[in-house]
């Protein structure tokens, strides 16, 4: 797992610009799989064959990113956000582009606040001297991310940017490669542009038609110094999403799931979130609807530079999401 997260962790992959994360991910399960291809979104879809049920999992590879609108005379680039962006986290950040460029963000300094959402004082400073120079090096619509550097902690936590949700893609891609006896099909998507609208599952689900659809993302933490309120902690076991803003979980899929880690012996943590919205809520919705569910991974720092997730939670994630793929109804 561990090795998985890394390499995947280490790919550029903003929202809409996620090829890099694809090819990783091809090479690491293409043996596992019996049919791989790519849509017009950019998914990466991975069938299982079977003659059961079909189902869909889902794990998005995109993450937040500031995209270039504009250089000032001096060579400052103008950012606006690509996904949800918190100011507070990002200022005085190393940036990297796709092509190698790397950068710092900051904001300008008069009537300062880390606090507010606007994003228009935002720029990154890659070294250039002129707006020529600047745009002779980057594009206008290029898409910076906060730079690649995992790093360990005590007690099996890693922390990185991109976590969300490189975690959940690590948990997928080691739980297809562990599911071998499976009699349902299977369709393991890697989806594209979750953090700009659910775009990518939306277009696969569609696709797919699947009769069950689980997503494996991240959710944050409720165990900091005055944190989110939340009753998941880091290091208590993968979370059961019963609902958040996007989506009611299917009864039937959370009764699933929870019976799947009980016959792991597995403890797992019921997981409500007032805000955000995960991939399950696009397959909920699409055709005639779906009976869908999210795994989630607790996440400390959620959309920073430092995300951090704890790695045992993350294979007992993949032990429950293959245990849940082989009987996933417990009919």
């Amino acid at each position: 797992m561990k090795d998985t997260l890394i390499k995947l962790l280490n790919a550029y992959g903003a929202a809409g610009r996620e090829g890099n994360v694809t090819d990783v991910i091809a090479g690491m399960v293409a043996p596992h799989c019996d049919e791989m291809r790519t849509d017009a979104l950019g998914n990466l879809i991975c069938i299982k064959k079977g003659a059961g049920r079909k189902v869909m999992v889902c794990a998005h590879m995109d993450h937040i990113g500031f995209v270039v609108t504009d250089a000032d005379e001096k060579g400052f680039l103008r950012v606006g956000s690509v996904g949800g962006i918190r100011k507070s986290a990002s200022i005085n950040r190393r940036v990297v582009f796709e092509n190698g460029v790397n950068g710092v963000l900051s904001n300008e300094l008069d009537d300062f606040s880390a606090d507010d959402r606007k994003m228009e004082n935002l720029f990154i400073d890659i070294g250039a001297a002129s707006r020529d120079e600047a745009l002779s090096s980057v594009s206008i619509g290029d898409v910076a991310v906060y730079a690649p550097g995992a790093f360990e902690l005590l007690n099996g936590v890693v922390a990185a940017p991109a976590m969300d949700d490189r975690a959940g893609c690590a948990v997928a891609v080691e739980a297809l490669k562990a599911l071998t006896d499976s009699a349902n099909e299977v369709a393991f998507v890697f989806s594209a542009q979750e953090e700009v609208g659910l775009r990518g599952a939306k277009a696969a689900a569609y696709s797919i038609d699947p009769e069950i659809g689980i997503s494996i993302d991240v959710t944050p933490s409720g165990d900091t110094p005055k944190g989110p309120k939340t009753a998941v902690k880091l290091g208590a076991g993968p979370c059961v999403k019963v609902r958040d803003s996007s989506l009611v979980c299917s009864p039937k899929v959370v009764r699933g799931l929870e019976a799947a880690a009980g016959r792991l012996g597995i403890a797992v943590q019921r997981e409500v979130l007032t805000m955000g919205g995960n991939d399950a809520a696009a397959m909920q919705l699409t055709r005639a609807g779906v009976l869908a569910g999210t795994i989630s991974i607790a996440c400390r720092y959620v959309h920073s530079a430092s995300e951090a997730v704890s790695l045992p939670d993350c294979e007992r994630a993949a032990a429950l999401l293959v245990e849940f793929l082989r009987n996933p109804l417990g009919e």
